[in-house]
């Protein structure tokens, strides 16, 4: 194959526009490495939506940093961090998250992270039920694979209004104090085994509350200022396009909407305010937990991909499940997110394979279709139709120019390209912010 003429993607960051990273697959795409290298360029960098059940690492000059809550760019020292409204937050796990990478390096955080007053928390009861919950499903053999964080029993209180938000917490204690026994004997009437303290947790969260109170401010009215002021706002999204509860593989999804329609529902930002939408792709495709996973590979391949891709997760420490790049998917995901440009990950861990392989359609009962299955039992049962392309079985690990790349390794990136209709404008090759061919 030729190598193909590359349309020119558009600049990273606009003023007056917001910037959008999105997984474009089931999560673990790399979305921290590439929020990382954006932040360099940008004023504030913002999380929309979910917990702690995402796990984003980010490696700079060899350290190793792992966030779950906090937002990628909290280590530039320039960009101010903000948790927007649709996160949920457990602020015993929020601190220790601090903790540990202030020990790794990470510094004056507390000047340069806001907290959105409208986001809700996770409390230890919430995680409690989501582990009797999960128990209860694996008992029926209708295990769901979640993280057990709590995210998704506490976006059902935030649903049912019974949820607490971090204002509340800031506000009367004593309203607080009612909000939380009202809340925990709701749960508790819906799992008698449930043992919560509740006067222990409410001295714990007396104590959070004066800890977290300088950090917290309308964050709606903070953006939007700063998007007035021309500032280069960066949305970090967490999990991904194929986990968004209404667009993933249901129920096998998570809690919160992980498309870009989450980011102006969880920060409160206009559509006419977003921007560019940069989809992050793997190489080839993992996923974490159950659920249906069409290229899967259950072979020696799978297993090389998994060992040599140290495909284990950040927040759950499970195997990840691996298999070939499925382009249908990401076409799917394409519709819904409108992708500008993709970044491309891990391209070297395919490097020792004599072919590769790309799903580029489905077929479901012998029959061709051109739409992505609602459910999981028919998503189980496609039979994806593949091109199979020659490898280049040689290290990209130390290629910085697009030029440089193997003949057959271009090949595949504009063969993605073409597949998807939409340009790549990195590609990683390894793991430091320094592997990454940036193409102009």
């Amino acid at each position: 194959m030729s190598e193909s003429p590359r349309k020119k993607p558009r600049t990273e960051l606009h003023q007056n526009k917001v910037t959008v990273v999105l997984g474009a697959q089931w999560g673990d795409e790399g979305k921290g490495k590439v929020v990382d290298l954006l932040a360099s360029l940008a004023d504030v960098v913002c999380r929309c939506q979910g917990g702690n059940n995402a796990g984003h690492t980010v490696v700079v000059d060899g350290v190793e940093y792992d966030f779950h809550l906090l937002p990628s760019g909290v280590i530039q020292d320039n960009t101010i961090s903000v948790i927007g409204n649709g996160v949920v937050i457990h602020l015993p796990q929020f601190f220790d998250e601090i903790e540990k990478n202030e020990k790794k390096g990470m510094k004056n955080w507390e000047k340069r992270l806001i907290i959105s007053d409208r986001a809700h928390l996770v409390f230890d009861f919430h995680q409690a039920v989501d582990g009797l919950q999960e128990q209860e499903n694996n008992q029926k053999g209708q295990g769901l694979g979640t993280t057990k964080k709590g995210i998704g029993p506490t976006y059902s209180s935030k649903a049912t209004r019974n949820g607490i938000r971090v204002g509340d917490l800031l506000g009367d204690f004593e309203k607080f104090r009612e909000k939380f026994k009202a809340l925990v004997g709701m749960q508790i009437r819906m799992f008698s085994n449930l043992q919560v303290d509740i006067d222990d947790e409410l001295i714990r969260y007396e104590k959070y509350a004066t800890k977290i109170r300088p950090l917290v401010y309308d964050t709606v009215s903070y953006l939007d200022q700063a998007i007035k002021d021309g500032k280069k706002v960066l949305v970090e999204g967490a999990n991904a396009a194929m986990l968004d509860i209404d667009f993933g593989t249901y129920p096998y999804v998570t809690s919160s909407n992980c498309t870009v329609g989450g980011v102006c529902t969880g920060l409160g930002i206009s559509p006419m305010k977003i921007g560019e939408v940069i989809g992050v792709v793997k190489a080839y495709t993992t996923r974490v937990g159950d659920g249906p996973f069409p290229t899967e590979l259950k072979d020696s391949i799978g297993d090389l991909m998994q060992q040599r891709g140290c495909e284990i997760g950040v927040t759950t420490k499970r195997k990840r499940r691996c298999g070939w790049l499925d382009v249908f998917l990401l076409q799917y995901t394409n519709k819904i997110n409108g992708y500008t440009a993709l970044c491309v990950t891990k391209l070297d861990i395919l490097d020792t394979l004599k072919e590769v392989k790309l799903a580029v359609g489905y077929k479901l009962n012998g029959k061709k279709i051109n739409y992505m299955p609602s459910t999981a039992g028919d998503l189980a049962k496609v039979e994806c139709e593949y091109v199979t392309m020659p490898g280049w079985q040689t290290s990209t690990e130390g290629v910085r120019e697009f030029g440089d790349l193997p003949e057959n390794a271009k090949n595949y990136i504009n063969k993605i390209e073409e597949c998807v209709g939409v340009p790549i404008k990195w590609i990683g090759v390894g793991k430091g912010r320094e592997s990454i061919i940036k193409i102009n």
